[in-house]
């Protein structure tokens, strides 16, 4: 007879097997069903269901999943005395081997769900555009957008890069870390200087 433990134990992976296709169902298809997911996922629709009562709080639960792996890279490369430049390429780097999992957001936030999942990354956003006014403020980055703007525009780059990749463009993480910083202002020569700098490290 299965314990307690071993039972909790087999739903958080039923659960987190669930969500992990989700993401790949929902960034083929944003407007794929629960039924698509569950057919996927190789479960009923009710297995679904149960972890997830609506298809509102699977993606919200999606979403809270993103902020908390983005926040805590973003966390962990804002090391004192770093240049916002430097910080942004350690980013990226972090970025984008997860990216083709989390740009679904981007399409589901422009969708009727863009309030609350706009609501869900909220903390990333301004710690984007905090990061942005400060590389602004240094002269790192360039002054021709506000910095909550110029964030979201370099951002969303590289989820566009990552669908460009997916489509069989070969695109390398170093190349979307280049070209994020030029969008964000950084001359041609310091962009390939930075991550070549970071790069060479990892």
């Amino acid at each position: 007879m299965q314990t307690d433990t071993a039972r909790a134990h087999a739903m958080e992976e039923t659960s987190r097997r669930i969500l992990d296709v989700a993401l790949e169902v929902l960034g083929r298809n944003p407007d794929a069903g629960m039924a698509d997911i569950a057919a996927a996922a190789r479960v009923v629709r009710r297995t679904v269901y149960g972890y997830f009562p609506t298809r509102s709080v699977l993606v919200q639960t999606l979403a809270h999943q993103a902020v908390d792996e983005i926040a805590s890279a973003l966390d962990s490369i804002k090391v004192p005395g770093r240049a916002p430049e430097a910080i942004w390429v350690g980013f990226i780097e972090y970025l984008w081997p997860v990216a083709h999992r989390y740009r679904v957001l981007l399409a589901l936030r422009r969708g009727e769900y863009g309030e609350e999942i706009h609501a869900v990354l909220g903390p990333v956003d301004r710690a984007l555009a905090e990061l942005v006014q400060e590389g602004q403020d240094t002269g790192g980055f360039g002054r021709h957008l506000p910095a909550t703007v110029l964030s979201q525009v370099a951002f969303a780059a590289v989820f566009a890069l990552a669908d460009s990749s997916l489509a069989g463009s070969s695109i390398s993480s170093q190349a979307a870390a280049i070209t994020s910083l030029l969008m964000l202002g950084v001359p041609d020569a310091r962009a390939k200087m930075l991550t070549e700098a970071s790069y060479g490290e990892s």
